[in-house]
């Protein structure tokens, strides 16, 4: 393949975890219940409504100061990424990938100050030629938008990219789109059935990227570069 399209959220940093920790927390707070299977439909899309705070008014059936509510869980989720290192075999990908001369993208369904504040505190700004997020689609995951955009973005065709990701909207999105998807589930996703990727890791850190690429080319991949 020519290129890695990674998504960020849960793939990159696991900041899944820490946003649905920090919201948990407030509906806690207010007597509330915010289980798993509520939230995981909405992992990785942004492109149906999604409220928690106004779900929580409901639940509570009195009105909420949700603007308040929104500030704190922003400053929670800060707070808890502030402790998290990328997720294993990222920086390892990345650096493989550098050294094969493969182009490096990131296409998140997340705003683009989100995405690339944490990409520069982590240091990993720097390995991406191209960045699309919400603001650069109409439509986010599970529309192929992100990954069509991405690609276009490093100047090679969708089939020949791989994507990794982690929510089945996710995989969903990038197997529209014509490219390679691998999904590694976190630990919100992995309760997701992610078999419609063409290929499932635990983690990325399992699999070396030469020996990803072999697997894609015995898989019909386009583009592939010289496996030895």
């Amino acid at each position: 393949m020519q290129a890695l399209i990674f998504d960020f959220d849960g793939t990159i940093l696991d900041t899944e975890k820490s946003e649905f920790q920090a919201w948990q927390e407030v509906y806690q707070a207010h007597g509330a219940e915010l289980s798993l299977e509520y939230w995981l439909p909405f992992i990785g899309n942004n492109s149906i409504p999604f409220d928690p705070a106004g779900n929580l008014e409901r639940l509570v059936g009195q009105p909420l100061d949700k603007e308040n509510i929104e500030r704190w869980v922003d400053e929670r989720k800060r707070t808890l990424n502030q402790s998290l290192q990328p997720l294993p075999g990222v920086l390892d990908y990345l650096e493989a990938a550098q050294a094969m001369g493969l182009k490096l993208a990131v296409a998140s369904s997340s705003r683009r100050a989100w995405v690339e504040g944490h990409l520069e505190w982590l240091g990993l700004l720097g390995y991406f030629q191209v960045i699309r997020t919400k603001e650069d689609v109409t439509l986010t995951k599970p529309d192929p938008a992100l990954f069509l955009r991405a690609a276009e973005g490093l100047g090679v065709a969708p089939q020949e990219t791989i994507v990794l990701e982690d929510s089945l909207n996710g995989v969903r999105a990038a197997k529209a789109a014509g490219a390679f998807t691998v999904a590694i589930p976190n630990a919100l996703t992995q309760h997701l059935d992610l078999s419609q990727a063409d290929l499932v890791l635990t983690r990325l850190d399992d699999l070396a990227l030469w020996d990803l690429l072999r697997i894609a080319r015995q898989k019909g991949g386009a583009g592939l570069l010289p496996v030895v």
